[in-house]
């Protein structure tokens, strides 16, 4: 929060405007393979919503649901939405990719992995046509609760907050 002329406003802190540059400081294992260029950069600010359920191991634990954030420029205007299942990169004029995780690496504490997507193939012509990797970076919050999770409380949900640097590219 800032305070402008005597009122608390939300600045928007993301590194995008670093992205270059910072991407030989990105995990190996997430870094987008060579022959792609960068073509857009937003900031995803929304939640996450998970469900206490039986997991994997058969025991109770809080699951990864999907997301609902909206996709912002670096001047703060929207410019589409990532919401899941399945997990979908969609653009204002229409557009949109689903993709393939292809390796995260930590976020830190507190915060989702960073990860790698290999974008399918876009529904509709736009922003997101011969869109071929997703980088998620910069994350924070949006971690499962840390409230308990047992058979006395299946079924709840719980929404996070979180907000995280999505790095669009292309063939190129």
């Amino acid at each position: 929060m800032q305070n402008i002329n005597g009122k608390m406003t939300l600045v928007l802190t993301s590194a995008l405007l670093l992205i270059p540059a910072a991407q030989a400081v990105v995990p190996e294992s997430v870094q987008v393979p060579a022959g792609n260029q960068l073509v857009m950069e937003t900031l995803g600010i929304g939640e996450i919503t998970y469900e206490c359920k039986a997991a994997d191991t058969g025991k109770p634990a809080w699951v990864f649901m999907g997301p609902d954030a909206m996709l912002k420029d670096s001047a703060g205007n929207e410019t589409g939405r990532y919401f899941g299942p399945p997990a979908t990169w969609q653009s204002a004029d229409g557009s949109s990719v689903t993709g393939k995780q292809l390796a995260v690496a930590p976020g830190g504490d507190g915060n989702i992995p960073l990860q790698l997507v290999q974008a399918n193939p876009a529904d509709g012509e736009g922003a997101m046509t011969g869109v071929t990797y997703i980088q998620r970076l910069n994350t924070q919050g949006g971690v499962a609760p840390a409230m308990d999770c047992s058979e006395g409380n299946q079924g709840d949900r719980q929404v996070v907050q979180y907000q995280a640097d999505y790095l669009f590219w292309k063939a190129g």
